[in-house]
């Protein structure tokens, strides 16, 4: 990997540490499943991915986000390993491996017969976890007694149950599969880009709607033209398109 490109695509240096980069990282490339919209396929080899986040300046989803991540971390220096969670929704739990996270020993221990891991994580779309200690109980990270850890929001909600199992690239294909293309996975019922603000905010573009949401939780919702709409995802997420993603399986009416 040509490392250099990518530093400069979320704004880091080489010798940043790993809070730092995960912390960038998570600010400069959206959460984003316009492919699946756009009739691209997600292609999640490591040089596909360069060529879509860092090349071509979009985003992605977890398995895209974290598999690229995984990449420029290893060509860091860094000793990454794919983990794979079960994410918590209104509807209930997702199926196994629905969402890939990273876990990177601390430099300090990584030759020690146990040392401390961490959780590093850019492709959860609703909130960041700076890498902390898989082991050690957090705001965040709840160790479980069977080994999992359940990872929460930084107010406490909900997200995800990792499983400390070490996990390859390709394990993840199937759930990546059935995540892009499958009529009862929710990213196929519409497109959306979203990126946290520094102020504690968010801004997100769920299909022609654009919402902001403050850093105290109240939002403001305004429905776009198609070329406001084109004008935004560039604007507001530096995504250069030349048409509107059409939901490839849109939400049936109840």
């Amino acid at each position: 990997m040509d490392v250099a490109p990518y530093l400069a695509r979320i704004g880091a240096d080489e010798d940043d540490d790993l809070a730092t980069l995960t912390d960038r990282h998570f600010h400069a490339v959206p959460f984003e499943n316009l492919s699946i919209h756009l009739g691209e396929e997600i292609d999640t080899r490591p040089e596909a991915l360069y060529d879509k986040i860092v090349r071509r300046r979009r985003g992605g989803f977890c398995y895209e986000l974290n598999g690229l991540f995984a990449w420029l971390l290893g060509e860091l220096g860094h000793d990454v390993r794919f983990l794979g969670g079960v994410v918590h929704t209104p509807d209930g739990d997702t199926a196994p491996l629905a969402h890939m996270a990273l876990s990177v020993p601390d430099r300090a221990t990584e030759h020690a017969d146990r040392g401390s891991e961490r959780l590093v994580d850019v492709g959860f779309g609703g909130f960041m976890v700076l890498p902390t200690d898989l082991d050690a109980p957090s705001a965040q990270l709840e160790p479980q007694a069977d080994g999992d850890v359940e990872v929460r929001s930084p107010a406490g909600k909900p997200g995800y149950c990792l499983e400390r199992r070490v996990r390859s690239r390709a394990d993840f294909a199937p759930t990546c599969f059935w995540t892009a293309t499958h009529p009862d996975s929710g990213f196929t019922h519409g497109p959306t880009c979203t990126l946290p603000t520094r102020e504690g905010g968010r801004v997100t573009l769920a299909g022609a709607k654009l919402i902001r949401t403050a850093p105290d939780g109240t939002r403001t919702e305004d429905d776009l033209s198609a070329g406001e709409a084109l004008s935004a995802y560039r604007d507001l997420f530096g995504i250069a398109l030349d048409r509107l993603p059409t939901p490839l399986h849109p939400p049936q009416a109840s």
